[in-house]
């Protein structure tokens, strides 16, 4: 008796357990998600994110000595969204991206639409890609994106809930 007992309450366990599954169109449509409903949507990203912006400067000069010297200095700013970072939606863009906010901040948003050469319609991060990466803008200042960050997509956590009350009666038998 107490294993069966133990055997419904780890299915319903196993079975209330939410997973990750890609943002699409159809998960949208299914789930008639508009704009007010978006705003209750935990979303996550599928992987790093690295977001980096470099600045140099240097001079060149001759040394008291008669050397020359070439001085300079570099600043790197990174900022890092880990894999399976939440998300808020913020707004929709003017070509239907889904706008999230991952940090308070004035345009520290990052875009995520569907892309034409993809049949999966995931929402992939939305940055102008050249061959080696890619840059945005986030907190009104261009960054730079590794080629990696083009495979980053919107993620949503999808709970199935499945109730199943079942009564169990174990019979002992009878004696003459």
């Amino acid at each position: 008796m107490k294993r069966i007992f133990a055997f419904a309450v780890l299915t319903f366990l196993v079975a209330s357990c939410a997973q990750k599954i890609p943002y699409t169109d159809q998960v949208k449509q299914d789930f008639d998600l508009t704009p007010e409903n978006m705003t209750k949507v935990q979303f996550y990203t599928s992987s790093n994110i690295i977001l980096e912006k470099n600045q140099s400067s240097g001079n060149q000069g001759t040394g008291t000595s008669g050397e020359l010297v070439v001085n300079s200095s570099k600043t790197q700013n990174r900022v890092i969204i880990p894999t399976n970072t939440r998300g808020i939606f913020e707004k929709i863009g003017p070509n239907n991206e889904v706008i999230v906010r991952f940090e308070i901040g004035s345009g520290k948003v990052i875009k995520f639409a569907t892309r034409v050469t993809q049949t999966s319609g995931k929402y992939y991060l939305v940055a102008d890609w050249k061959n080696n990466g890619g840059t945005m803008e986030y907190g009104n200042e261009t960054y730079t994106i590794s080629s990696g960050g083009s495979s980053a997509f919107l993620q949503v956590r999808i709970k199935k809930l499945q109730k199943t009350k079942r009564k169990d009666r174990v019979v002992k038998g009878m004696k003459v």
